[in-house]
C-alpha cells in the first residue's frame, strides 16, 4: 500500500510526504508536505472531464438532473470534478512506490478513496451528522424562498403588461450596474440602439432591482410569470435525486455527496423557479427572439428545448471569459447534444468562437459580435514603481488565499491595492486576522480605471485577461486544496504562483504580456447586433437635402 489514508482525529505518524485533501488542516511538518500539488491537481482535472462529461450524459434522467451543476458540469457551481481530480492525483500516488499519507476529513471523499486500488483506510470520518445538516438546512431553505418567491410574483405582477407578442428581449442577470437609462452590464447600450428592445430579469434579481430597472418601462421580472402556488406547493420538495447507479456505482459516495451539497440549500429550488417563470413567459408573452448572456447552464439547456419547439429563435451571448476549467460550456455535457444549445451563439472575439467549435459547439451556430464588457484600449498604464493590484475572486476559499499572498507581497517590501470583487464583498475581519501591513491598501477602484499598476495578482474572473490585454505583467495564483478555475483562452500563456511561492515569483521578476487585442476580442458590431435582434439594418444618416427639408 503506497497511500495510507486518514483523518485529522485519526492521525498516525507520517512516513515522510503528506497530503492533505480539501478542507483538513493537519498539524503536520510543513516542510514533507507534498510538492507541486496546485498543478498536479490542475492537471488531474484535466484528464478528469471526459469522466465528467460522460457521467452527466449518463445521470440525465434522474428526478432533478435538470436543475443540478453537477449534471451540467458546472465547475463553478458544483465541486464535483474537483473530487473526480482528487481521485486521480490519489490513484497516481498510489500507483507509485513512495508511501505517503493522505489526510481527508470529507467523510464522502474518504469513503470513496478508501475503495481506490493501494490505499489503506483508517477508520471514515462520521456521515451521519454530515448530512443531517444540510438536510435540514435544505428544508428550511427551500420553505423560506417559496414563500419569498410566492410574494414576489405579486410585486412584479404589473410588468408583465410590458411584453407584447413578437418582441425581441435581452434575458439578463440583475446585476448592479445595469440601469433604467439604455445601459445593460451584459449588453452594453444596445437598449438604446434599439428603442423596441425589451428586457426580461433573471430571477436572480430581487425585486427591488427589478422595480428600478423596470422604471424604464421595457424592463420586467421573470418573477411576474410565476405562479404562487407552484412555489408553495412545490420548491419545497424541489432536489437532485440521483438513483438506479448502475455503471456510475463506483462513483455512489461521489454522488451522494454531491446531492447532499446541492440539496442543502435553496440552489435546485431556484433552478428550477427559473425554468417555471421562464417557460410560463415563453408561453404567455410569445417573444419572437431571446438572447441572454450563454453559459450553457441547466436552465439555458431547458430555454433552447423549450423556445425551439415554440419556434422562438435563441441565441446565446458568449459575454465573459471561457477557459479550460469551465467544462459546461462543452456540448459533451449535455445529453441531447446541439439540441440544447442557443441557435447562434454570439462571441466576443475570434478566440473564443474558435475555442466553442472545440468544445463542440457547430462551427455554423458560431459566429463573433463583439465585447461588450472589454473596451479596446484605456485601461492602466504600467509602471514599474506602481502598486500590485490584487482583484479578488468571486471564490471565498480563492479570495481568502488571495489576501494571504497579498500579504506575503507587501510584507517582501511590494506595494500592494486590494480590490472586493463587485458582488462578493470580502470579509475584512478575516484578512485583518492574517496581520497588517502599511504596504497593503483597499481600493474601491477597478482596474480599468487604475491609473498605473506593476502587476495584477488574480486566481479567477476576468481581470486576469483585462491585464494581459493592458499590457500589465499577470500572475494567476494557484490553490493548493482546491481548483482555481482557469479562465484564458486556449494559447494564452500566464505566470503562475501559490501563497508560498507568490513573494519569490514576484522578486524573480515578471514579464509583460505581448498579446494582440483582435486575436482574442472584437469591438463591438452593431450592424451584426441588429441582425441578431431582427432589428435589420440602422438607418442612413439624412442627406444635407433631407435635413434642410
Amino acid at each position: 500500500m503506497s497511500v495510507i489514508l486518514r483523518s485529522t482525529r485519526n492521525l498516525t505518524p507520517a512516513p515522510g510526504t503528506w497530503l492533505a485533501i480539501t478542507g483538513s488542516t493537519p498539524d503536520l511538518l510543513p516542510t514533507n508536505h507534498l510538492t507541486d500539488v496546485a498543478r498536479r491537481l490542475e492537471q488531474a482535472f484535466m484528464d478528469s472531464r471526459n469522466d465528467w462529461w460522460a457521467l452527466c450524459r449518463r445521470r440525465a434522467n434522474d428526478p432533478g438532473s435538470a436543475i443540478s451543476h453537477t449534471v451540467t458540469a458546472g465547475s463553478f457551481g458544483s465541486d464535483f470534478g474537483l473530487m473526480l481530480a482528487w481521485t486521480r492525483l490519489v490513484d497516481d500516488l498510489a500507483a507509485a512506490t513512495e508511501r505517503v499519507l493522505v489526510v481527508c476529513d470529507d467523510p464522502w471523499l474518504f469513503r470513496h478513496l478508501a475503495t481506490r486500488q493501494g490505499v489503506q483506510a483508517g477508520a471514515a470520518p462520521a456521515l451521519w451528522l454530515a448530512e443531517a445538516k444540510p438536510a435540514f438546512r435544505g428544508w428550511l431553505a427551500r420553505i423560506r424562498l417559496a414563500i419569498r418567491l410566492a410574494v414576489s410574483t405579486q410585486a412584479v405582477a404589473p410588468q408583465r403588461a410590458v411584453f407584447t407578442a413578437d418582441d425581441t428581449a435581452i434575458l439578463v442577470y440583475g446585476h448592479p450596474e445595469s440601469d433604467a437609462k439604455g445601459h445593460d452590464t451584459y449588453f452594453g447600450d444596445l437598449m438604446r440602439r434599439l428603442p423596441t428592445l425589451k428586457r426580461v430579469l433573471h430571477t436572480d434579481a430581487p425585486t427591488s432591482v427589478a422595480r428600478r430597472l423596470g422604471a424604464d418601462g421595457r424592463t420586467a421580472s421573470l418573477h411576474a410569470w410565476g405562479h404562487p402556488l407552484f412555489a408553495l406547493l412545490r420548491l419545497p420538495w424541489t432536489r437532485w435525486q440521483p438513483r438506479a447507479l448502475g455503471p456510475d456505482r463506483a462513483y455512489r459516495w461521489l454522488l451522494r455527496r454531491a446531492a447532499v451539497r446541492e440539496n442543502g440549500g435553496g440552489g435546485p429550488a431556484m433552478n428550477r423557479w427559473q425554468q417555471h417563470c421562464q417557460e410560463n413567459w415563453l408561453r404567455e408573452a410569445k417573444p419572437a427572439r431571446v438572447l441572454w448572456p450563454w453559459e450553457n447552464h441547466g436552465w439555458e439547456r431547458a430555454l433552447c428545448r423549450v423556445a425551439r419547439q415554440r419556434g422562438i429563435r435563441t441565441i446565446g451571448y458568449q459575454h465573459t471569459v471561457v477557459g479550460p476549467h469551465q467544462l459546461n460550456y462543452a456540448v459533451a455535457a449535455n445529453a441531447d447534444g446541439v439540441a440544447s444549445i442557443p441557435d447562434v451563439v454570439a462571441c466576443d472575439g475570434p478566440a473564443y468562437r474558435d475555442e466553442l467549435a472545440a468544445w463542440g459547439v457547430p462551427a455554423d451556430r458560431l459566429t463573433v459580435a463583439g465585447a461588450f464588457r472589454f473596451r479596446r484600449g484605456g485601461g492602466p498604464r504600467y509602471a514599474e514603481d506602481a502598486p500590485v493590484f490584487v482583484a479578488l475572486s468571486a471564490m471565498p476559499e480563492a479570495a481568502r488565499a488571495q489576501v494571504a499572498a497579498a500579504h506575503r507581497l507587501a510584507k517582501a517590501g511590494f506595494a500592494v491595492a486590494v480590490k472586493d470583487h463587485p458582488m462578493y464583498p470580502f470579509d475584512r475581519a478575516d484578512s485583518a486576522a492574517r496581520g497588517a501591513s502599511s504596504n497593503m491598501t483597499w481600493t474601491n477602484v477597478p482596474l480599468r480605471d487604475q491609473p498605473a499598476l506593476s502587476a495584477v495578482l488574480y486566481s479567477t474572473g476576468t481581470s486576469g485577461l483585462e491585464a494581459l490585454l493592458a499590457g500589465i505583467p499577470t500572475v494567476r495564483l494557484l490553490l493548493d486544496d482546491r481548483l482555481a478555475i482557469d479562465v484564458l483562452p486556449r494559447g494564452v500563456a500566464v505566470q503562475t504562483a501559490t501563497v508560498d511561492t507568490v513573494a519569490e515569483v514576484f522578486a524573480a521578476g515578471l514579464s509583460r504580456p505581448e498579446l494582440v487585442w483582435e486575436s482574442i476580442l472584437s469591438p463591438v458590431d452593431e450592424e451584426k447586433w441588429r441582425d441578431l435582434a431582427g432589428a435589420g439594418p440602422a438607418a442612413a444618416p439624412p442627406t444635407l437635402a433631407e435635413a434642410i427639408s
